[in-house]
């Protein structure tokens, strides 16, 4: 009888002890390494997608912070009494940053072999720079906060794109970092619409900033509760999935892919984080190539986005609201460059591994899609925007000419990106980030230099310096293409 009252006085206990279903939910949500009981590469679709647009969602922050304010800022200068240096490094530091901060977010990732964590804990210091943002009263300080808030938000760029490789192989990442970098372009474009209407608001150019902390809890939310940890160990989940057909040879090489894992976790804490990896990656040739490609293309639509309000402006009398609704023709842009070019490049490279009888070649990632991108209409566009705008002949040429550049860019992007990540296996976050670091050093650059040339050379010359950087670019990605494989074995790999 007594026994049977210990036990019951037991199961007691351990039921009050238990903790609810949702405690356990949001417990687990808060570790930093949470189990993986699966190989992310066998989730559902479903999940994948679900993931994907988690991802899209954050990748979208960088472009919309950087440019939801600008059509506040003639409001934000004078109620600061703001001088013109500082003013723009608002917006430039703010670029740069961009590029800088990421490659400490990959470090992190790469070393510790985490991805969820990293974003949530980006998106904390994002909403606390908004707020800061939103309340402050000097311009250095927000030039300073401005800094802080592109480090918050610039997290999703390079630890994304690791996760992307962590759930899809090769031949289905194209199509999904389509998707990923959609966010990409989409935030900019989007970003002076959204300003503009917000800018009317009695907050004035404080009511950009209300909304990224709004926003920005809004993300953290959804990551939170639908973002899961996605790191995969390549060894394990490799040996696991080469030996599901014979039962020993399985639990062999899960044995000896644990005693791998152990060993190499081992050497991985002997390790120091090196945050400069990143940046030396851009010295192997064929990471400094497929970079650059992608650097060019992005930054010259970074500068020509710049320049609109004062081209629309002068040349067209638009006010701002109209300005703003202009972007919508390189959001189509970049929609379709991203749908079509997405199920291009994963068709195109299945294709031409069949036609090879199924040897992989890492460089058939540059698809044929890709050509006619970067050298005929990123070209294409920007000179049909540039001259149309030097003459005034019709604002709809220069929104339908920006358009086609967006058309190409994204195309360019999204290939080069996937390139650079299926080339070094187990570094997508560190690569991915240290080309973010050229792509936004360029953007930074072009977008500095963008106004003084304008005013110097015209809106048509310009145009045509855009247009010879692309090609040259373009012109090295030929040389990628063909001698793509000796290069990498120059660099190890």
């Amino acid at each position: 009888m007594d026994t049977v009252t210990t036990s019951d006085s037991t199961v007691g206990k351990q039921e009050i002890n238990e903790k609810p279903s949702w405690k356990k939910a949001i417990a687990s949500r808060l570790l930093i390494h949470p189990p993986i009981d699966e190989d992310p590469r066998l989730k559902s679709s479903g999940k994948k997608s679900g993931i994907l647009l988690c991802l899209c969602l954050g990748s979208c922050l960088p472009g919309l912070s950087s440019t939801l304010y600008f059509p506040a800022i003639p409001v934000m200068t004078e109620d600061l009494q703001a001088p013109a240096v500082a003013v723009t490094l608002t917006t430039s530091l703010f670029v740069l940053f961009m590029g800088i901060a990421p490659i400490f977010w990959a470090v992190l990732a790469d070393h510790y072999k985490i991805r969820r964590i990293l974003i949530l804990a980006s998106l904390v210091i994002f909403v606390g720079a908004s707020l800061g943002c939103a309340l402050v009263d000097n311009v250095w300080g927000l030039v300073v906060l401005r800094c802080l808030q592109s480090t918050g938000a610039s997290c999703t760029s390079s630890v994304g794109a690791g996760t992307i490789t962590d759930m899809y192989a090769i031949t289905e990442r194209g199509r999904a970092f389509g998707f990923f970098f959609f966010g990409n372009f989409f935030g900019p474009l989007v970003g002076p619409i959204l300003g503009g209407f917000l800018s009317l608001s009695s907050q004035s150019w404080r009511a950009t900033f209300w909304f990224s902390v709004a926003f920005g809890c809004f993300g953290f939310l959804v990551v939170f509760f639908f973002l899961p940890e996605t790191y995969r160990d390549d060894a394990k989940w490799d040996a696991v999935s080469n030996n599901m057909d014979e039962k020993v040879e399985k639990v062999e090489s899960v044995n000896n892919g644990d005693q791998a894992d152990l060993e190499a976790t081992t050497v991985q804490k002997r390790k120091s984080i090196n945050i400069f990896a990143p940046v030396r990656a851009l010295f192997h040739p064929f990471v400094f190539l497929a970079a650059f490609m992608t650097a060019v293309a992005f930054g010259g639509m970074f500068a020509v986005e710049t320049i609109i309000p004062t081209i629309y402006t002068e040349k067209f009398g638009l006010n701002t609201w109209q300005t703003g609704l202009s972007y919508l023709g390189a959001g189509v842009g970049n929609f379709l460059g991203t749908l079509i070019g997405g199920k291009l490049s994963d068709a195109l490279l299945i294709r031409s591994r069949r036609l090879r009888g199924g040897a992989a070649l890492l460089e058939d990632r540059l698809t044929a899609n890709l050509w006619p991108a970067g050298f005929l209409f990123v070209p294409a566009g920007v000179l049909m925007f540039g001259w149309i705008g030097e003459y005034g002949v019709s604002v709809w040429g220069c929104i339908v000419g920006f358009g086609i550049q967006c058309f190409g860019m994204s195309q360019v992007f999204s290939a080069g990106s996937a390139y650079l990540v299926d080339a070094t296996p187990g570094r997508g976050a560190s690569i991915t980030a240290g080309a973010n670091f050229l792509r936004m050093l360029l953007a930074c650059v072009l977008s500095l230099v963008a106004t003084p040339m304008l005013n110097t050379l015209g809106p048509g010359y310009v145009g045509v310096l855009f247009a010879a950087l692309m090609v040259l670019a373009m012109c090295l990605a030929v040389l990628l293409k063909l001698k793509g494989e000796a290069i990498r074995k120059i660099s190890g790999f």
